[in-house]
């Protein structure tokens, strides 16, 4: 089975967390928390500023590293790379998906999640 390796960012702002919905694909319409391919010349936290700018527009800090999830979809296996982030500079404009919100983390449970992000929203929870 093909494993991809992306960055995901858990953007952080006071008491929220930025959460996006995908425009595009099979899993349109579903929330997660941005990012993505970590290319073979990246480290994780390269991969993850670059892509965050890619889809979002602003820069970022990354502030911790929170955790990696694997996953297994009926195609590929996913290892997810988890860094809780603030945004330093920019102005939030959507490029790959088509809604953005901030939500506390009592929120969670009302999102109809990517599979990959599920865990990553109870691991929240519980932290925050």
């Amino acid at each position: 089975m093909k494993t991809i390796e992306v960055a995901a960012a858990i953007i952080k702002h006071n008491d929220k967390i930025l959460v996006t919905r995908r425009s595009y694909g099979e899993f349109i319409d579903m929330w997660e928390f941005p990012g993505g391919k970590i290319e073979p010349s990246e480290t994780r936290e390269e991969a993850l500023i670059r892509e965050i700018k890619e889809e979002l527009e602003v820069n970022i800090s990354i502030l911790d590293y929170l955790t990696t999830i694997e996953y297994d979809y009926p195609a590929f296996h996913l290892i997810m790379h988890c860094f809780i982030c603030s945004i330093c500079s920019g102005e939030l404009h959507l490029n790959a998906h088509n809604q953005a919100k901030w939500i506390t983390c009592d929120r969670m449970d009302d999102l109809n999640w990517v599979p990959a992000d599920i865990s990553v929203a109870k691991m929240l929870k519980k932290v925050y």
